[in-house]
Protein backbone atom coordinates (compact mmCIF):
# COMPACT_ATOMS: atom_id res chain seq x y z
CA UNK A 1 0.00 0.00 0.00
CA UNK A 2 1.37 3.09 -0.99
CA UNK A 3 1.66 6.32 1.81
CA UNK A 4 0.55 9.73 1.04
CA UNK A 5 4.05 10.72 0.46
CA UNK A 6 4.83 8.22 -2.15
CA UNK A 7 1.97 8.57 -3.79
CA UNK A 8 2.22 12.40 -4.14
CA UNK A 9 6.03 12.18 -4.83
CA UNK A 10 5.22 10.23 -8.04
CA UNK A 11 2.11 12.08 -9.40
CA UNK A 12 3.12 14.94 -8.70
CA UNK A 13 3.33 16.50 -11.98
CA UNK A 14 -0.11 15.00 -13.11
CA UNK A 15 -1.52 16.93 -9.98
CA UNK A 16 0.49 20.10 -11.19
CA UNK A 17 -1.16 19.72 -13.97
CA UNK A 18 -4.66 19.30 -12.84
CA UNK A 19 -4.24 22.14 -10.28
CA UNK A 20 -3.14 24.09 -12.89
CA UNK A 21 -5.94 23.52 -15.07
CA UNK A 22 -8.57 23.76 -12.77
CA UNK A 23 -6.81 27.27 -12.06
CA UNK A 24 -6.98 28.49 -15.16
CA UNK A 25 -10.44 26.83 -16.03
CA UNK A 26 -11.68 28.69 -12.94
CA UNK A 27 -10.24 32.20 -14.72
CA UNK A 28 -11.77 31.33 -17.91
CA UNK A 29 -15.33 30.90 -16.57
CA UNK A 30 -14.84 33.93 -14.60
CA UNK A 31 -14.23 36.03 -17.36
CA UNK A 32 -16.71 34.44 -19.83
CA UNK A 33 -19.32 34.22 -17.90
CA UNK A 34 -19.56 37.05 -15.38
CA UNK A 35 -19.58 40.46 -16.11
CA UNK A 36 -16.56 42.81 -15.59
CA UNK A 37 -16.09 43.95 -11.97
CA UNK A 38 -14.49 47.50 -11.79
CA UNK A 39 -11.01 46.68 -11.20
CA UNK A 40 -11.43 44.96 -14.21
CA UNK A 41 -12.85 47.33 -16.12
CA UNK A 42 -9.96 49.91 -14.57
CA UNK A 43 -7.34 47.73 -16.09
CA UNK A 44 -9.25 47.65 -19.24
CA UNK A 45 -9.14 51.86 -19.16
CA UNK A 46 -5.62 52.09 -18.20
CA UNK A 47 -4.62 49.45 -21.32
CA UNK A 48 -6.23 51.72 -23.48
CA UNK A 49 -4.79 54.68 -22.30
CA UNK A 50 -1.10 53.18 -22.67
CA UNK A 51 -0.71 49.32 -23.59
CA UNK A 52 3.51 49.15 -22.92
CA UNK A 53 3.06 50.22 -19.39
CA UNK A 54 4.52 47.39 -16.56
CA UNK A 55 2.24 45.20 -15.07
CA UNK A 56 3.88 46.97 -11.23
CA UNK A 57 2.69 50.57 -12.86
CA UNK A 58 -0.41 48.94 -14.27
CA UNK A 59 -1.41 46.77 -10.41
CA UNK A 60 -0.64 50.63 -8.64
CA UNK A 61 -2.85 52.79 -10.63
CA UNK A 62 -5.88 50.04 -10.34
CA UNK A 63 -5.11 49.60 -6.46
CA UNK A 64 -3.84 45.77 -6.50
CA UNK A 65 -0.83 43.41 -5.87
CA UNK A 66 0.95 43.18 -9.32
CA UNK A 67 0.20 38.83 -9.42
CA UNK A 68 -3.42 39.01 -9.26
CA UNK A 69 -3.28 42.25 -12.06
CA UNK A 70 -1.42 40.24 -14.00
CA UNK A 71 -3.41 36.78 -13.99
CA UNK A 72 -6.43 39.18 -14.97
CA UNK A 73 -5.08 40.67 -17.57
CA UNK A 74 -4.48 37.49 -18.86
CA UNK A 75 -7.62 36.39 -18.36
CA UNK A 76 -8.79 39.62 -19.89
CA UNK A 77 -6.88 38.73 -22.88
CA UNK A 78 -7.51 34.97 -22.90
CA UNK A 79 -11.38 35.83 -22.82
CA UNK A 80 -10.79 38.22 -25.79
CA UNK A 81 -11.52 41.62 -24.09
CA UNK A 82 -7.75 42.64 -25.20
CA UNK A 83 -7.11 41.63 -28.59
CA UNK A 84 -3.63 43.04 -28.62
CA UNK A 85 -1.05 45.69 -28.06
CA UNK A 86 -0.16 48.79 -30.71
CA UNK A 87 2.36 51.30 -30.76
CA UNK A 88 0.95 54.59 -31.71
CA UNK A 89 3.02 55.77 -34.51
CA UNK A 90 3.35 59.28 -35.47
CA UNK A 91 2.08 58.62 -39.43
CA UNK A 92 3.04 62.37 -40.50
CA UNK A 93 6.70 62.02 -39.00
CA UNK A 94 7.08 58.66 -41.36
CA UNK A 95 6.21 60.66 -44.16
CA UNK A 96 2.29 59.94 -44.56
CA UNK A 97 0.97 63.70 -44.19
CA UNK A 98 -2.12 62.55 -46.08
CA UNK A 99 -5.46 61.26 -44.68
CA UNK A 100 -8.47 60.41 -46.61
CA UNK A 101 -12.19 58.86 -45.76
CA UNK A 102 -13.61 57.16 -49.28
CA UNK A 103 -17.38 56.12 -49.27
CA UNK A 104 -17.20 53.54 -51.46
CA UNK A 105 -20.20 51.78 -53.54
CA UNK A 106 -20.41 48.44 -54.63
CA UNK A 107 -22.89 47.53 -58.41
CA UNK A 108 -23.02 44.13 -56.86
CA UNK A 109 -24.42 43.24 -53.04
CA UNK A 110 -24.28 39.85 -52.66
CA UNK A 111 -21.96 37.90 -49.74
CA UNK A 112 -19.48 36.59 -52.15
CA UNK A 113 -19.20 40.13 -53.81
CA UNK A 114 -19.08 41.73 -50.20
CA UNK A 115 -16.86 39.24 -48.92
CA UNK A 116 -14.23 39.47 -52.24
CA UNK A 117 -14.14 43.31 -52.01
CA UNK A 118 -13.38 43.35 -48.07
CA UNK A 119 -10.73 40.35 -49.30
CA UNK A 120 -9.02 42.85 -51.65
CA UNK A 121 -8.81 45.56 -49.18
CA UNK A 122 -6.83 43.70 -46.89
CA UNK A 123 -4.52 43.36 -49.94
CA UNK A 124 -4.06 47.21 -49.87
CA UNK A 125 -1.63 48.57 -47.14
CA UNK A 126 -3.09 52.18 -47.72
CA UNK A 127 -6.35 50.89 -46.23
CA UNK A 128 -5.89 51.37 -42.77
CA UNK A 129 -9.31 50.63 -41.25
CA UNK A 130 -12.66 49.63 -43.19
CA UNK A 131 -15.84 49.09 -41.99
CA UNK A 132 -18.89 47.89 -44.13
CA UNK A 133 -21.64 50.66 -44.08
CA UNK A 134 -25.42 50.74 -44.03
CA UNK A 135 -26.95 53.18 -46.38
CA UNK A 136 -26.09 54.96 -49.47
CA UNK A 137 -22.41 53.86 -48.99
CA UNK A 138 -21.67 50.40 -48.92
CA UNK A 139 -17.85 50.99 -47.18
CA UNK A 140 -16.29 53.53 -45.59
CA UNK A 141 -11.91 53.33 -46.10
CA UNK A 142 -9.40 55.58 -44.17
CA UNK A 143 -6.97 55.83 -46.77
CA UNK A 144 -3.10 57.03 -45.96
CA UNK A 145 -1.09 58.24 -48.99
CA UNK A 146 2.67 60.42 -48.53
CA UNK A 147 1.18 63.01 -50.74
CA UNK A 148 -1.78 63.76 -52.96
CA UNK A 149 -0.45 62.03 -56.15
CA UNK A 150 0.38 58.48 -53.99
CA UNK A 151 -3.05 58.94 -53.14
CA UNK A 152 -4.08 59.45 -56.65
CA UNK A 153 -2.03 56.70 -57.97
CA UNK A 154 -3.79 54.41 -55.34
CA UNK A 155 -7.48 55.90 -56.61
CA UNK A 156 -6.91 55.63 -59.60
CA UNK A 157 -5.04 51.81 -60.49
CA UNK A 158 -5.97 50.24 -57.47
CA UNK A 159 -9.24 51.37 -55.99
CA UNK A 160 -11.51 52.91 -59.07
CA UNK A 161 -9.84 50.11 -61.32
CA UNK A 162 -11.53 47.01 -58.91
CA UNK A 163 -14.47 45.20 -60.78
CA UNK A 164 -17.85 46.27 -58.90
CA UNK A 165 -16.77 49.14 -57.65
CA UNK A 166 -19.67 51.56 -58.63
CA UNK A 167 -18.69 54.87 -57.12
CA UNK A 168 -16.36 56.54 -54.78
CA UNK A 169 -16.70 59.81 -52.64
CA UNK A 170 -13.37 60.49 -51.39
CA UNK A 171 -13.27 62.88 -47.71
CA UNK A 172 -9.58 64.46 -47.07
CA UNK A 173 -9.33 65.10 -43.58
CA UNK A 174 -7.47 68.47 -42.79
CA UNK A 175 -6.08 67.45 -39.27
CA UNK A 176 -7.05 64.79 -36.46
CA UNK A 177 -8.98 66.83 -33.67
CA UNK A 178 -9.46 63.87 -31.34
CA UNK A 179 -8.22 60.49 -31.14
CA UNK A 180 -9.56 58.29 -28.11
CA UNK A 181 -8.75 54.96 -28.86
CA UNK A 182 -10.98 51.77 -27.48
CA UNK A 183 -14.68 52.61 -25.73
CA UNK A 184 -15.40 55.05 -23.27
CA UNK A 185 -15.35 52.87 -20.16
CA UNK A 186 -15.90 55.68 -17.76
CA UNK A 187 -19.63 55.79 -18.78
CA UNK A 188 -19.78 52.18 -17.94
CA UNK A 189 -22.63 51.98 -15.24
CA UNK A 190 -22.38 51.95 -12.05
CA UNK A 191 -18.07 52.18 -12.52
CA UNK A 192 -16.20 54.67 -10.33
CA UNK A 193 -12.80 55.43 -10.76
Amino acid sequence: MLSVYSFFSQNRSRLCFVVTFFNNFNQWVHMKFVRLDSTDLRILRELQQDGGMTNVALSKKVGISPPPCLRRVRALEAAGYIRGYHADVAAEKLGFGITVFALVSLVNHSENDIEHFSKLIESWPRVRESYLMTGDSDFLLKIVAEDWEAFQKFITTQLSATPNVAHIRSMPAMRRTKYAPGVPLEEKVGVRF
